[in-house]
């Protein structure tokens, strides 16, 4: 094949010849639905017998009536059939979800305060106000008081504890 390109005439012009054909075809399509239709009347439904009197006219029109209650019945049935089988399929499809499980999505890492922590597990009823870092910043290591001048002498120390123990003793 050549790379030569199609001008935009002849191709235009292949675009019309194109669309009439379809347009014939879809024209013949319509005649022989047409034709389809006359002769499946022809062969199931045939003419109604019009000759006679009154009373037999009656009686076919009671047929047609009878006919057409029974066509309705049918029609009827198959629509509750058809409602029931909807219904089982919406069934299968809960039942088909529910046993697959949903995915959940990944956690994702939250910083929280302990205040809303607390909240959002005890409600927004209980106010409860726990200030973590203040209360470690109040409590502050109590640092004990010695004198320099006490702890210089440790006979002195020793005697004092020895002066304790008899006090136990003594009582």
């Amino acid at each position: 094949m050549s790379d030569k390109k199609m001008t935009s005439s002849r191709r235009h012009h292949l675009k019309s010849l194109m669309l009439q054909i379809a347009a014939n075809w879809i024209q013949q399509e319509k005649k022989d639905l047409v034709v389809a239709k006359e002769a499946y009347m022809a062969e199931h439904c045939p003419p109604p017998n019009l000759s006679g009197d009154q009373s037999a006219l009656m009686d076919t029109c009671k047929k047609l009536h009878a006919l057409i209650d029974k066509v309705d019945e049918e029609r009827y049935d198959m629509e509750a059939k058809v409602t029931k089988a909807d219904k089982e399929i919406d069934d299968l499809r809960i039942k088909v979800v529910d046993l697959a499980g949903v995915k959940k999505p990944a956690l994702k890492k939250v910083r929280m305060s302990a205040d809303a922590m607390l909240k959002a597990l005890l409600g927004s009823k209980h106010t409860v106000n726990m200030d973590l870092r203040a209360n470690l910043k109040q409590v502050k290591k109590e640092v004990k008081e010695e004198p320099g001048e006490a702890v210089g002498d440790w006979r002195k120390n020793i005697e004092d504890k020895a002066d304790r123990k008899k006090m136990f003793e003594t009582s």
